[in-house]
């Protein structure tokens, strides 16, 4: 089985975390990048020994990229996507997929048609942890959710926002605290606690004079199983705390902290329970980056990178796929609703 090529599109902050991911994975290796400004796309590819791609064109003709990796601003995804899928390239995006529903579908669209594959980078999902959580969900542990909640008390700094333009901007970002930061817990939230069906919101601005887009939201949740649940998200909360998603059920509640397990208590206690509470509180370095972004790993990228090698190999969909990712910008863009408009917003 020959090895796949990959390629980075975009080559700032979050590209440093692909590399670093390609650079582990088993059978495929990093051929090429491209990026809009000329000089930082150079220097990239040079420290990696790759080739600069002069267009995005010439990129999506080489027959040694099999999977391009999107690490642009949020809010230029469907640019990018839509003709690399077109192109017949398999796409790894960042979070968010895209900043709105409409576009979203374009790149859920394009690559239907195009029969190649897509995921949407939640590289939280590919937690230890996470998993156990969800065994325990699927084995029926927690009885009826009560509560499922989230918590993302970050913090960034005014420089973080000032030393990239798309930063903070509805244009390319797409939101703050929420499409920016919270999105991965929100994931979560979704993935472990099941669909929400209604939404009352609060945004705002609170610490960032001048942004655009929020710093600061706090939402109360219905999901469609009839449980609660609330959502805060900052980047306001000096100096940041690990993010913290907590499951309530009739039967059973877990706390996860980050990517460490922090509470596992259920009314069935099982001779294993103990030995997971033991070994979840470890962390496995998937998450970090509560007060600085360039403090978060690649081993969580590296596990899904390989995960879409592996299912191009196997002639299988990728765990995580395009229209999973789309759920949580669903949520969000409901949210921001709400809180635009000071009433409750239906999925």
């Amino acid at each position: 089985m020959s090895e796949l090529g990959i390629a980075i599109i975009g080559t700032g902050t979050v590209a440093e975390r692909h590399a670093e991911a390609i650079r582990a994975l088993h059978g495929a290796s990093l051929t090429a990048v491209y990026d809009t400004d000329p000089d930082r796309c150079r220097n990239f590819a040079g420290d990696r020994g790759v080739t600069a791609a002069p267009t995005l064109e010439k990129l999506l003709t080489r027959q040694d990229v099999d999977i391009v990796t999107i690490a642009t601003p949020s809010g230029v995804h469907a640019d990018v996507a839509v003709p690399a899928a077109g192109a017949g390239k398999h796409i790894i995006c960042e979070k968010p997929l895209e900043i709105t529903l409409e576009r979203t579908d374009l790149i859920i669209k394009a690559c239907d048609d195009a029969g190649v594959r897509l995921a949407a980078i939640f590289q939280a999902r590919f937690g230890s942890n996470v998993r156990l959580i969800r065994n325990a969900l699927d084995e029926g542990r927690f009885g009826r959710m009560i509560l499922a909640s989230a918590q993302v008390r970050w913090y960034r700094s005014p420089e973080y926002y000032a030393g990239a333009g798309w930063r903070g901007t509805w244009a390319l970002d797409g939101g703050g605290a929420l499409m920016n930061q919270s999105i991965h817990i929100i994931d979560l939230l979704l993935f472990l606690a099941g669909d929400v069906e209604e939404v009352t919101a609060y945004t705002g601005t609170l610490t960032h004079p001048g942004l655009e887009v929020e710093d600061t939201a706090v939402a109360v949740l219905k999901f469609v199983s009839g449980g609660f649940g609330v959502i805060e998200a900052s980047t306001s909360c000096a100096p940041g705390f690990p993010r913290k998603l907590e499951l309530s059920g009739q039967n059973g509640s877990v706390i996860l902290e980050d990517d460490r397990i922090v509470r596992w208590q259920f009314a069935d206690e099982r001779r294993s329970d103990a030995g997971i509470r033991e070994k979840g509180s470890k962390s496995e370095g998937l998450a970090g980056g509560a007060g600085d972004p360039r403090a978060a790993g690649f081993e969580g990228h590296r596990r899904q990178f390989q995960d879409m090698v592996d299912a191009i190999n196997q002639g299988r969909p990728p765990v995580l796929q395009g229209r999973e990712g789309r759920k949580a910008i669903q949520l969000i863009t409901c949210i921001y609703e709400s809180a635009r408009n000071g009433r409750p917003c239906r999925l």
